[in-house]
């Protein structure tokens, strides 16, 4: 009964995962990932490491830019209007801050960032109302 006893006093309490939505550049989507070990204070800031729940990659991210991103996605953002939108078009070129209008998804969106993809083509990140973050093409001939 000794050992019964001291099995049920070493049980550790199970800890209660936190749980982030992050772009997994692994899966090239937006994962659900859990935040692994303890924040660490480096030259760069605060930062964690985080672990795909799909593909189980882990990623060091910066908890103030984390932060950051999730007050602008706030619910008190200015609401877009369809007629102050520009039509997506995948010829057509955009600048950060321009706010389009997707046909196909009836939703309206504000290009948040511009990157370089691996073939040297344009990409547009840019959030919608309705679907949220999304990763369009542009200037394509």
């Amino acid at each position: 009964m000794a050992t019964a006893a001291t099995s049920t006093e070493t049980k550790r309490p199970k800890r209660k995962a936190k749980y982030i939505t992050l772009y997994s550049p692994f899966l090239m989507k937006e994962t659900k990932h859990e935040l692994i070990g303890e924040p660490m204070e480096t030259e760069n800031g605060l930062q964690q490491w985080a672990r795909c729940s799909i593909s189980h990659h882990s990623q060091l991210i910066k908890l103030e830019a984390l932060m950051q991103a999730a007050a602008e996605k706030s619910p008190s953002a200015i609401r877009l209007s369809r007629e102050d939108s520009k039509d997506y078009s995948p010829r057509a070129e955009y600048q950060v801050g321009d706010v389009i209008y997707h046909k196909s998804w009836d939703d309206v969106g504000i290009v948040r960032s511009k990157e370089v993809m691996s073939n040297g083509r344009a990409s547009l990140v840019v959030h919608f109302e309705k679907n949220k973050e999304k990763r369009l093409v542009e200037n394509v001939k």
